[in-house]
């Protein structure tokens, strides 16, 4: 028997495949047309657990879907303008960067990133204000720093890399 939070989300998954949802009220109501009363709140921790993001449709207006349903180019260029605005600080101890951002933007700094497709990250993990990366290795640690500030065009990005 599935709880009613995992109904939930399940119906949302089918909702935003089936419609163009704008906003977490347009969630909600699309919600409660299927039966299922809930709030905002609810519906915006289910977006931010689910991973959804926003696309740009044909028309140039914005909607809900999952990352991987996205074509990268149709969202890299809403991703990496916010990863430019978003960036504060970049630290690194191993093969790990710890990457500090704007309130609420670390999630969609860590689906830029992962949009990058570059060989030397494995992975991101993405919070409310950090973003940690796995590098593959601890030698391209001071590559990946100079590419992420070169992106941002911003040398003000503070860094604790001596090698950048």
């Amino acid at each position: 028997m599935k709880t009613g939070k995992t109904r939930r989300q399940m119906k949302i998954l089918t909702i935003i495949k089936e419609q163009d949802i704008a906003t977490q009220r347009d969630l909600v109501g699309a919600l409660r047309t299927e039966g299922i009363k809930t709030t905002q709140a609810t519906v915006s921790r289910d977006i931010k657990e689910l991973g959804l993001v926003k696309a740009p449709t044909e028309n140039g207006n914005y909607r809900y879907t999952e990352p991987s349903s996205v074509h990268r180019s149709e969202i890299s260029d809403h991703l990496m303008t916010i990863l430019q605005s978003s960036v504060i600080e970049l630290a690194s101890s191993g093969n790990i960067l710890v990457i500090s951002t704007l309130p609420a933007t670390a999630q969609t700094v860590a689906e830029a990133i992962d949009a990058l497709d570059w060989p030397e990250i494995l992975g991101t993990l993405g919070g409310e204000r950090t973003v940690f990366a796995v590098i593959n290795s601890q030698d391209k640690m001071g590559e990946v720093l100079v590419k992420i500030k070169g992106l941002c065009n911003r040398d003000e990005i503070m860094t604790d890399a001596d090698d950048c």
